[in-house]
């Protein structure tokens, strides 16, 4: 099965992607990737890579989850993109970089989206953390809201294959009690509290109201299409597998 694992600039895809190569797993395991090598390669990559630069670049993932059922494998392209790839003069100008991104969507059964938390979110919630934030590295809740839709276009016209995506707001610690949503949300598969839909549902309803609409467009585009609602950390083992399990539970 193939997956693409995409998501704004500097939102945490880099982290998560490593730490998912930790090798203290539960039941995601990346079977192609050193955790170590990883995080010495890529410690720079945030601050280094999208310096002057128009290139995408992509990384395979292979990985394998543990099920009731036995092991399945998925194959993860891991795809950064430079911030100016939305642009139109950037697509005419950089047309085989633009199409090949389009090529990896196009071919893609499961899609994991990262969006970053807004501003609102991360300030309502700072009285709980142990250090300040800085709030003006988030966008605010309108510019999040109208930065998605280019997604909602992106889903509905270029991943005709793509059955079910995964959309996560990454870096749940700043907005949330993780510890209390991981006894919630967490993965059992004998005594799981939630079922894919209960978890599905109390996510949407508790951190996505400000996208619902447009999320609602998105499973109307195309019959068959399945949208899943996520709430990441990469320091929170739970909460990183989730939209992994639920890919490999679905996809055959």
């Amino acid at each position: 099965m193939g997956v693409v694992f995409i998501g704004d600039r500097e939102v945490g895809k880099t982290a998560l992607a490593t730490e998912l190569a930790n090798v203290k797993y539960e039941y995601v395991h990346v079977l192609n990737q050193d955790y170590e090598a990883l995080k010495r390669n890529l410690s720079t990559v945030d601050t280094e890579r999208f310096k002057a630069t128009t290139d995408i670049d992509d990384r395979l993932l292979e990985i394998e989850v543990r099920l009731p059922m036995g092991a399945r494998r998925i194959e993860v392209e891991w795809v950064d993109t430079p911030g100016e790839i939305w642009r139109k003069s950037w697509q005419e100008d950089n047309a085989s970089e633009w199409q090949r991104f389009l090529g990896l969507a196009t071919q893609s059964e499961g899609i994991v989206l990262l969006l970053p938390p807004y501003r609102e979110a991360v300030a309502e919630y700072e009285k709980h953390l142990k250090e300040s934030v800085d709030l003006d590295l988030f966008i605010t809740r309108q510019q999040w809201c109208r930065r998605f839709e280019r997604w909602v276009d992106f889903f509905s016209h270029h991943c005709p294959k793509a059955r079910h995506v995964a959309i996560c707001i990454n870096k749940a610690d700043l907005f949330c009690d993780v510890e209390q949503e991981v006894s919630k949300l967490a993965y059992h598969p004998q005594r799981s509290r939630m079922n894919w839909l209960q978890r599905h549902t109390y996510v949407y309803n508790s951190y996505f109201k400000p996208l619902q609409p447009q999320l609602i467009q998105i499973n109307k585009s195309r019959s068959g299409l399945s949208v899943q609602c996520f709430i990441t950390s990469a320091y929170h083992r739970p909460m990183l597998e989730l939209p992994w399990i639920y890919l490999a539970s679905y996809l055959v």
